[in-house]
């Protein structure tokens, strides 16, 4: 990224920070679709709901970006066009990984389980950075009740030359819930079953009560994320200061 660019975009986050710190999720969302061509990145997952419902309220032809892997559950993909219909989102876009890089590394579809820090990349990592081209900002579901990587998770960030928001970053489980029920909004039918948090099939478990909602996500592993928010860029942290990424 040229220093004039990442100079410009960590000054923008770090003012956005100080601007938006307390303010309402709708209005972090409408501030992040103002500054240029933004998508929203949606896994279509647990709570992907209400983001993607006020994303709907304020624009439905919004580009949302769902990452197809190949490999996902067929209530995820269910779900995700039962939700598109019902917000009337006209906008969603499915990118799936390359043929190729699946052909010269995945062949029988087994590196999930050989080596998964590759398999997130080549389905998700590197399928995110060429569907992101061209966008000024993007906005992402992630929340720092999360926990681990997430816990200190600013609303507004700095990555790959892009403004990257979290309008729910301050968001709890039962802030979820209340707005989905006020809302009536439809629940994806594996959190039900015991999973809540969901990705890839074959790396995601259910989940016992008690547990953390991420311990079924790459259980028995150290890797707690895909990869797609670990892209070496640059963090601006809420009060203005600077964390390197990666």
């Amino acid at each position: 990224m040229p220093l004039d660019l990442h100079a410009l975009r960590t000054a923008q986050a770090a003012e956005l920070n100080g601007r938006f710190a307390h303010a309402p999720a709708e209005d972090v969302l409408r501030a992040t679709l103002d500054l240029g061509d933004t998508a929203l990145v949606s896994s279509f997952g647990a709570d992907s709901v209400v983001l993607l419902h006020m994303a709907a309220a304020i624009d439905p032809s919004v580009p949302v970006l769902f990452l197809e892997t190949g490999m996902l559950f067929a209530e995820t993909l269910t779900y995700q066009r039962e939700v598109a219909e019902t917000l009337g989102l006209t906008e969603v876009r499915l990118i799936r990984p390359s043929p190729e890089d699946l052909f010269l590394h995945d062949p029988e579809g087994d590196l999930h389980g050989r080596d998964p820090d590759l398999c997130c990349t080549l389905r998700k990592v590197r399928p995110l950075e060429l569907a992101l081209q061209g966008f000024d900002a993007w906005v992402t579901g992630r929340k720092r009740v999360q926990g681990a990587a997430r816990a200190g998770l600013p609303i507004f960030e700095v990555e790959g030359g892009r403004i990257k928001a979290n309008p729910l970053a301050a968001w709890s489980g039962s802030d979820l819930a209340a707005y989905m029920d006020t809302h009536a909004l439809p629940r994806h039918p594996l959190v039900a079953q015991g999973y809540p948090s969901i990705g890839c099939a074959p790396c995601t478990s259910k989940v016992a009560p008690g547990e953390d909602p991420r311990s079924g996500r790459w259980r028995g592993r150290e890797k707690t994320e895909c990869g797609i928010h670990f892209a070496g860029g640059v963090v601006v942290r809420p009060d203005g200061t600077i964390a390197n990424k990666g």
